[in-house]
């Protein structure tokens, strides 16, 4: 469990736990797991082969980086009680839509994460987990999900393309009436 939770059941304030963890005088081993400070002993994995659990979670913009923090200790705790052994946890900001988050490709060519723990399957990609899915099978790796509840919301999809690819168009155009822009006051600017 995380200090937090440790706190509560304990009936200590969690800025007293903070407090003791930092000197060093929790009377229970503790461990860091990304940002999170968790209480115990590391639960030893039963994850498929000798490979890493990790936790990854993700959000669409940085103005939400702060649900990183809850999203990692809701799939952390999880994982834990699982009985898994979680190696490190993978948070990154940007669009499911993206494929070029780096955080995301690098765990799927790392032949030593066997299993992959995401609270929500759209947390992983928005559109053709199956194929991912399929691919981390065959390779005798795992996604496993922790809510597998999906939302089913096509409108809330296609409104999350349009967007993308509108930001896409726009963000091009914007840059290219900049450059017309900035073209046009040097020349206007320039001695005749």
């Amino acid at each position: 469990m995380n200090l937090k939770e440790w706190a509560a059941a304990t009936g200590d304030s969690y800025a007293t736990a903070r407090r003791r963890y930092e000197a060093g005088t929790l009377p229970v081993p503790t461990y860091r797991l990304g940002r999170l400070i968790m209480v115990g002993e590391p639960v030893t994995g039963t994850a498929i082969g000798s490979g890493q659990v990790v936790v990854y979670a993700c959000v669409s913009s940085a103005n939400q980086e702060a649900d990183l923090d809850r999203q990692i200790a809701r799939v952390t705790v999880w994982a834990t009680g699982q009985r898994f052994a979680v190696d490190p946890a993978v948070t990154e900001v940007g669009s499911v839509l993206n494929g070029h988050r780096k955080k995301f490709l690098a765990l799927l060519r790392d032949p030593n994460v066997s299993t992959l723990v995401v609270e929500h399957r759209d947390r992983f990609t928005r559109f053709g987990a199956e194929y991912v899915e399929a691919a981390l099978s065959a390779q005798g790796r795992r996604l496993l999900v922790v809510d597998p509840v999906e939302v089913d919301d096509q409108v809330r999809d296609v409104t999350e393309i349009l967007t993308s690819l509108c930001a896409r168009l726009y963000a091009s155009r914007a840059a290219a009436n900049r450059a017309r822009r900035a073209v046009e006051a040097a020349t206007e600017s320039s001695p005749v």
